[in-house]
């Protein structure tokens, strides 16, 4: 049951290297005789969650740019998955965007620290960002793909993809979380499903391409580039066009 969405997890670039630095997290901590820092960790998660809302947002979510080359990049990060909602190659955040967020992250977390006369910043920051956060980042690629994961699920794992699936297949503009509680998030930024748009029966136009036309050129144009590595075939390519 779940080893085979562990090989599917762990086959993609991004989850190999944010799990290597998880490791790296609490071999320093430990390592160095401060598992007393571990308070950190609880708060990494929270913040996480507070990023995995924000960047799905206001970033995965941008309107659609006009050029094509910052266009397919927003494909490859976010707007292919809602493209394609069932490729699994487009589940997992790419390791290029993981990767950046993740240093910038430890390396904020140091400079605060540091400023609040932290002992330790170095390894408060690795425990805040690779123990807790990158914690966070993975339960958000677990849950992410048993979403989309035609599989037998625990209560909490249906509970996340009947949300989830609200932002796939009801409304784009809300639902960004995906971790468990994270839902809490939604409600007080009011980006939740209120219960009367529940009881409609319709969803928002062209709901699979974030509002764009499913045959706007730059949907086209990213496909062509793009979809091959992802397993996107002609045909799919052309059932999306014409949705």
């Amino acid at each position: 049951m779940y080893a085979d969405r562990l090989k599917l997890m762990f086959s993609h670039t991004s989850v190999q290297v944010m799990f290597g630095l998880w490791l790296l997290g609490w071999v320093l901590v430990i390592g160095t005789g401060n598992a007393r820092l571990l308070w950190l960790a609880p708060l990494g998660i929270i913040g996480q969650m507070l990023n995995e809302y924000s960047v799905h947002r206001y970033l995965f979510h941008w309107s659609a740019p006009r050029s094509q080359f910052w266009f397919d990049v927003l494909y490859r990060v976010h707007y292919g998955h809602h493209d394609f909602p069932d490729k699994p190659a487009l589940f997992f955040v790419p390791v290029w965007f993981a990767m950046p967020m993740a240093l910038l992250h430890v390396t904020l977390a140091y400079g605060v620290l540091r400023l609040l006369g932290f002992e330790n910043p170095l390894i408060g920051a690795t425990t805040f960002t690779f123990v807790g956060g990158i914690t966070a980042f993975l339960f958000y690629e677990w849950f992410h793909m048993t979403a989309h994961t035609n599989v037998r699920k625990w209560a909490v794992e249906r509970y996340v993809t009947r949300l989830h699936g609200m932002h796939h297949f009801r409304n784009y503009q809300r639902w960004f979380h995906v971790n468990p509680g994270g839902e809490v998030i939604d409600r007080i930024m009011g980006t939740a499903i209120p219960d009367e748009e529940l009881k409609q029966k319709g969803r928002m136009q062209f709901l699979s391409t974030l509002g764009l036309k499913p045959d706007d050129p730059r949907l086209t144009s990213a496909r062509r580039r793009l979809g091959p590595q992802y397993g996107i075939t002609d045909q799919d390519m052309a059932r999306a066009a014409a949705t």
